[in-house]
């Protein structure tokens, strides 16, 4: 390298932030990939090919701060992505104006390594470099990759809730898309940190589509990790010590993959590591899942994937185990309930003794490190089996927006002490 590039170098390094003294990276956003759809087609037909395209990527942050990254992830990608340039803004507040639009003021380009692109190998993650830039708490966040060559759609969110911009050329630095199409899943931006003071945490939400937020209001940030986000930025005037990620995958079961339906993710056993292990200044865990391993075998699984309650039981006992040998929290939360739903031969009387079992363990074991009721909070008293008809999305399975308000309000806050 001769002295020229060393230069540049020097300079590039001594202009990117780093975190000061008694503060710690933490997780104030994330999503769970799933794997790749099957092909081209199936590709095309979610807006999920791109090339000489800019997408931008509305994200709703939990925690504040003034230094921000951002992770990509090529998760399940079957060749490398070239990422000609990426930007960081805070999305302008002001809807009636464009949706896509951004704080112009705000907006930052995302270096890697010092250099403004990236390529991401196949199933790799990278990090951005720092950027200083003040997030408010509980904010919407721009994210805008420029995909100059042709490129599938990896590292995909399939159901964020949560409507995102397609654009022709490089628009990743735009004030507003023009023309653009829009996409409902999140690609290949997998998470957002925030520098914090050392004793701020991160919680993760980890589960399937109730956790994900199925059947609530697009744009709005109503999924029940939104609510307990919004809970603790208040019991904390308005200044969140705890970044909560929503880790759900509509679909996921803890003791086997989607199969065909690959954007139900790979099993929770599997992604555990990643999901949660892996999140920066995590410390506490809530997981939500098992009713997919009840209801899919025999409905859009088959049958022969049927488990027992013990052996849901079994997988949720893996998880404890290594969360605590990590030195996590981990919670427990019961399933919620789901007769009548409306997808054929998901619920069955036999499969809700399983539910109920499954339940009374997490309830009575005291294997997890606290237990949230959500069972208790979104069901019909007079009818204990099915979802009370104010909190039903209108599938008896997922609950409506003023359910996912009633589970994050079922979570005491002192279990993060």
């Amino acid at each position: 390298m001769n002295r020229f590039h060393l230069s540049i170098v020097l300079l590039l390094s001594a202009s990117r932030p780093s975190l000061a003294q008694g503060t710690h990276w933490i997780g104030t956003w994330g999503a769970s990939p799933s794997p790749q759809l099957a092909d081209a087609a199936e590709m095309l037909s979610h807006n999920l090919l791109f090339e000489n395209q800019t997408i931008r990527e509305i994200v709703h942050i939990s925690a504040g701060g003034s230094m921000v990254r951002v992770r990509l992830s090529n998760a399940y990608g079957r060749e490398s992505i070239a990422i000609g340039a990426a930007h960081i803004a805070l999305r302008d507040p002001d809807l009636s104006i464009k949706a896509s639009s951004i704080i112009a003021s705000s907006d930052n380009a995302l270096t890697f390594g010092g250099r403004p692109f990236v390529t991401i190998p196949p199933d790799a993650t990278v990090l951005s470099d720092a950027v200083r830039l003040q997030v408010p708490p509980l904010s919407d966040v721009a994210i805008s990759l420029y995909l100059p060559k042709a490129a599938t759609g990896a590292g995909i969110h399939y159901s964020a809730q949560q409507t995102c911009y397609i654009g022709s050329g490089n628009q990743a630095a735009s004030s507003s898309f023009q023309n653009s199409a829009k996409i409902a899943s999140w690609v290949f931006v997998t998470g957002i940190d925030v520098a914090a003071s050392s004793n701020a945490e991160t919680v993760v939400a980890f589960g399937d589509s109730i956790t994900d937020g199925a059947m609530s209001t697009v744009d709005t940030n109503r999924r029940w990790p939104n609510i307990l986000a919004d809970r603790l930025a208040a019991s904390h005037n308005g200044h969140a010590e705890l970044g909560v990620l929503d880790e759900g995958i509509g679909g996921n079961r803890i003791l086997h993959d989607a199969g065909q339906e690959i954007r139900f993710g790979v099993n929770a056993l599997a992604r555990f590591d990643r999901d949660v292990l892996a999140q920066p200044g995590v410390r506490y865990v809530i997981v939500l899942e098992g009713i997919n391993d009840i209801g899919h075998p025999g409905s859009s699984a088959p049958a022969s994937q049927d488990v027992s309650a013990e052996d849901i039981i079994a997988g949720l006992k893996q998880m404890i185990e290594r969360a605590h040998e990590r030195g996590l929290k981990i919670f427990g939360a019961t399933l919620t309930p789901f007769e009548g739903t409306a997808y054929p031969g998901y619920f069955t009387p036999q499969k809700e003794l399983k539910r109920k079992a499954i339940n009374e363990w997490i309830r009575t074991s005291h294997v997890f490190d606290g237990v949230i009721d959500f069972d208790k909070a979104v069901r019909d008293p007079a009818h204990q089996d099915q979802i009370l008809p104010a909190y039903d999305g209108g599938d008896h399975l997922h609950p409506s927006d003023a359910g996912y308000k009633a589970m994050g309000e079922a979570i005491d806050l002192d279990l993060f002490q």
